[in-house]
């Protein structure tokens, strides 16, 4: 039985010729634009496995490969419905190929198709170990805020906020390391038991909530720093 995540196309039938295909964008036996499916998904679009670790060589030459083919100017003297395919496949192409060739938006991706992304109830408060750096970090912006508008001193406190972001970035280069070490596992485990897998698409649910939480606190620190 083959596994979800290889994201191997179903079998369509062609529109023109009424025959089966196991085709992606063309017909395999009258090589007419196929109308693609509801359920076909960025990876499939490009007919890759639906793995984390993309080789951006790969996936831009598939891009830039598909997108000549697909192109609108290829079907100028074609049917109406070719030609509106052709528009449905080229902008599902883009869609796909930004979504994909950001790390951690092919991780959001993934779990999303994988009906695995939960950003949870009380996704804006601090992960536990955050704490007491969160409340020293709010503490500084309002005294910073206060300053602003009294026309305080605003040289220390920018210096200790500047350190508050940096320590930030630090620990959100932590977490994309993370997540690289898990987008392995998660590839690692394509063809595995599906109770791995949950447990690898959990740890990357937690990871990119702890990312989301982190990369909110330097924004707010980056907007009051300007």
């Amino acid at each position: 039985m083959t596994s979800p995540s290889t994201a191997t196309n179903p079998p369509l039938v062609c529109w023109s010729c009424h025959e089966r295909t196991f085709g992606t964008h063309f017909c395999s036996s009258c090589g007419k634009l196929l109308q693609l499916p509801q359920a076909l998904d960025y990876f499939a679009l490009f007919e890759m496995p639906r793995k984390l670790c993309i080789e951006m060589s790969e996936l831009e030459q598939k891009f830039l490969q598909l997108s000549w083919k697909l192109h609108p100017d290829n079907f100028v003297n074609a049917t109406e419905q070719e030609r509106e395919l052709s528009l449905k496949h080229s902008s599902e192409l883009n869609d796909a190929y930004r979504a994909l060739r950001d790390p951690v938006g092919r991780v959001e991706y993934l779990l999303g198709i994988e009906g695995a992304r939960k950003e949870g109830e009380h996704k804006q408060q601090a992960p536990p170990e955050l704490l007491e750096e969160v409340f020293e970090l709010n503490e500084s912006l309002d005294e910073l805020r206060e300053a602003k508008a009294s026309g305080g001193d605003l040289a220390v406190l920018k210096t200790r906020l500047e350190s508050a972001e940096k320590n930030f970035q630090d620990k959100l280069g932590q977490v994309d390391a993370q997540l690289r070490v898990t987008a392995r596992e998660w590839d690692a485990t394509l063809q595995g038991d599906p109770a791995t897998r949950k447990k690898i698409m959990a740890q990357l649910n937690e990871l990119l909530n702890r990312r989301s939480y982190i990369r909110n606190l330097v924004t707010n620190v980056q907007k009051e720093l300007l």
